[in-house]
């Protein structure tokens, strides 16, 4: 994907509310022209992440976000709506993808495929057609999503294309809340991921999977510089302002 002695970035795990995470990641997409950048993060609380073209949603979802039950934002990246609570969320960005998109995809989940499957868990591509179109990501698989050996959907993946870059977003399910999923989505939650995946931790060792799957690439940690800081600080406002024009 890249010449021998590149360098990819990723920075430091952090827990933050879903306006900074979402804006964040929207600067990366647009300031990494050239390197690859790859993140974990977490939630401050429960989110429901809606996508970037999605225009509606259930009238309830509103009345669950006003009584603090659960915040909502607005991804850049496209598909359906996901709960962000109890998982682990990646993200990222691959200046100068494949063309062809169904190739990135595949290319861009490969690297979780064998992270997981030295955990114990075999993870495949959900090519089968979505037999029900919910209003929630985990109700279908695409090919850029990853079901395990029950039929979870354990991995749900979306996408964002700048100028020939990808963003992909990621949210691996861990512990979905029960009583929140039933009552944002009105059915069961998904089962919770076999204890050998570990909830803490994982991070690292998915990280050490990309880095095996992608050896043309040195990856070095690099925090946030100050100029980053200030244009973030910028970018979570548009995105606070975005929400709050669409609700």
């Amino acid at each position: 994907m890249t010449s021998r002695g590149s360098a990819g970035r990723w920075l430091p795990m952090l827990c933050a509310d879903g306006h900074g995470q979402m804006a964040l990641d929207t600067l990366l997409l647009e300031r990494s022209l050239t390197t690859p950048v790859l993140r974990f993060y977490r939630w401050d609380g429960p989110w429901l992440s809606l996508g970037r073209n999605q225009s509606q949603w259930p009238s309830h979802w509103n009345e669950l976000a006003n009584s603090g039950r659960l915040s909502m934002v607005r991804r850049p990246s496209g598909g359906r709506a996901v709960l962000h609570c109890g998982g682990l969320t990646y993200a990222l960005i691959w200046p100068q993808a494949p063309r062809q998109r169904h190739q990135a995809y595949r290319r861009a989940c490969q690297w979780l495929i064998h992270g997981f499957q030295q955990l114990g868990e075999s993870l495949r591509f959900g090519d089968e057609p979505a037999q029900d179109e919910g209003s929630h990501c985990f109700a279908r698989s695409t090919a850029a999503d990853l079901v395990d050996a029950r039929g979870v959907k354990r991995i749900g993946s979306a996408q964002r294309w700048l100028h020939g870059r990808l963003l992909q977003h990621g949210e691996i399910l861990l512990d979905p809340p029960e009583t929140l999923w039933q009552d944002v989505f009105g059915e069961a939650a998904p089962a919770r991921a076999p204890v050998s995946i570990p909830r803490h931790g994982l991070d690292q060792h998915l990280l050490q999977s990309l880095q095996r799957a992608w050896p043309t690439l040195t990856w070095q940690e690099q925090p946030l510089d100050d100029q980053e800081r200030q244009a973030l600080s910028r970018a979570r406002s548009a995105s606070e302002a975005c929400m709050v024009s669409t609700t």
